[in-house]
């Protein structure tokens, strides 16, 4: 094994690749579940945590009949809140833009902009942000994500599945990466 990345050779990264495939069936997924663990200590001013939302919206994918890209969208859209709620959407579309479509990407990434529709009138902005966005190809898709299964999920009553339910689909989307860079 080389000490700096100038002495790599074939045969370095041909272990180092192997390596990261053994680390991306495995790892990947188990970060995503403990990482949305994490979001039940969140609730900003909610009357249901950050992951009882997650759950809410993501189970209400699920009961549409959405495939597993657009359960697994539902289910961390919010994902960045971890680190920043202002730019948690764009954070939350960066950890999923490797595995899933350029629409759900999208969606993820501007979704507060669609939800602004029901509240950023309150907060001193335009409630129709969302229109700059109608001729995109993922408009469609991102009014589903918001209108269908977002915005609804707030009440902590919900009979939500449970996180460890969403464990096949976190898998069947985090452990093959449709593209690398």
């Amino acid at each position: 094994m080389f000490t700096t990345m100038v002495e790599g050779t074939a045969e370095d990264w041909g272990h180092i690749g192997r390596e990261h495939g053994i680390h991306q069936k495995t790892a990947a997924v188990e970060q995503i579940m403990e990482s949305l663990a994490r979001l039940d200590k969140i609730e900003v001013g909610f009357a249901a945590s950050q992951l009882g939302h997650s759950l809410m919206a993501a189970t209400l994918a699920r009961q549409s009949g959405a495939p597993a890209e657009e359960v697994v969208a539902a289910l961390c859209h919010d994902l960045g809140k971890l680190m920043s709620i202002p730019n948690h959407g764009a954070i939350a579309a960066e950890i999923l833009k490797p595995y899933v479509r350029d629409d759900i990407y999208h969606a993820v990434k501007h979704h507060q902009a669609f939800q602004g529709r029901y509240y950023y009138e309150y907060m001193g902005q335009s409630p129709t942000q969302r229109n700059g966005f109608k001729a995109e190809p993922w408009y469609d898709f991102a009014v589903k994500l918001v209108d269908e299964w977002d915005a609804p999920a707030f009440d902590p009553n919900f009979p939500a599945d449970d996180l460890d339910s969403f464990r096949p689909e976190v898998t069947a989307v985090f452990s093959s990466p449709k593209r690398i860079f």
